[in-house]
């Protein structure tokens, strides 16, 4: 696998074998609480909260979980209240790491983020030091045997799309965040399965890692992404595809 989105690409993959359900479901449902909480419980008027329940449908979260989210959110039910929090960061070999957070705590969050990066060699930065060599984007990941190219690229381009990447065994679709819905719904209506399709930060250059780098930056990843306030991981670091399997 290659390209500008390595890691994103692959954790969809590996999240579709991931036994730890419960900590998918978890996260999930932190999303959707935030969503409908910032945005209201409507998701035809609520971006953010239809793709959130757009994704757990596709994790087979059950029904009950999804409107009881929503009501958390809303406050007609009592839940818990989340904080986003952003972390910057330098993996091993200087490869930039950004994490979005969703806490109920956060001094328990930072602590814990601190500490995954420490014992993996690298180090917490300051806000702002390395976001910046990311650009937002609407990300749809689509397997190639759900499309054919030229299809692809008509479709996603005639609804506003930036770009259509090959990725190996999928395609990447690029759009600006504004023009993600739209092009989602064109994809959608021409009867082409998604694999996987969210807001992103996609890294503007990739950092070639190897050796002891790449090994440390790999499970640094992973630990990141299985700390309980952590939603998402973005790197440039492009990790060898043997560690990646």
């Amino acid at each position: 696998m290659s390209g500008h989105n390595k890691w994103s690409s692959i954790k969809h993959k590996k999240g579709a074998a991931d036994a730890k359900r419960g900590k998918i479901f978890s996260r999930l449902i932190k999303e959707i609480t935030v969503a409908a909480r910032m945005g209201g419980g409507d998701p035809n008027a609520n971006p953010r909260l239809r793709a959130a329940i757009t994704t757990a449908k596709n994790e087979n979260m059950p029904k009950d979980n999804i409107e009881r989210a929503i009501k958390k959110g809303t406050g007609e039910l009592e839940g818990v209240s989340y904080e986003e929090i952003t972390y910057e960061g330098y993996a091993p070999g200087g490869a930039a790491v950004l994490v979005e957070c969703l806490t109920d705590n956060k001094n328990r969050a930072v602590a814990e983020v601190r500490h995954l990066f420490s014992k993996s060699g690298g180090n917490l930065g300051e806000n702002g030091c390395v976001a910046w060599m990311f650009d937002k984007k609407g990300l749809i990941v689509i397997n190639k045997n759900d499309a054919g190219e030229e299809q692809l690229i008509e479709i996603a381009i005639e609804a506003g799309a930036e770009d259509v990447n090959d990725e190996g065994d999928t395609f990447e679709v690029l759009t600006d965040p504004g023009d993600f819905e739209p092009v989602k719904e064109s994809i959608e209506k021409a009867s082409i399965n998604i694999e996987m399709a969210e807001i992103s930060m996609i890294p503007q250059n990739m950092l070639a890692l190897q050796g002891k780098e790449a090994e440390q930056t790999f499970r640094l990843m992973e630990a990141l992404e299985d700390c309980d306030d952590v939603q998402k991981v973005y790197t440039n670091a492009d990790i060898p595809d043997d560690m990646l399997n």
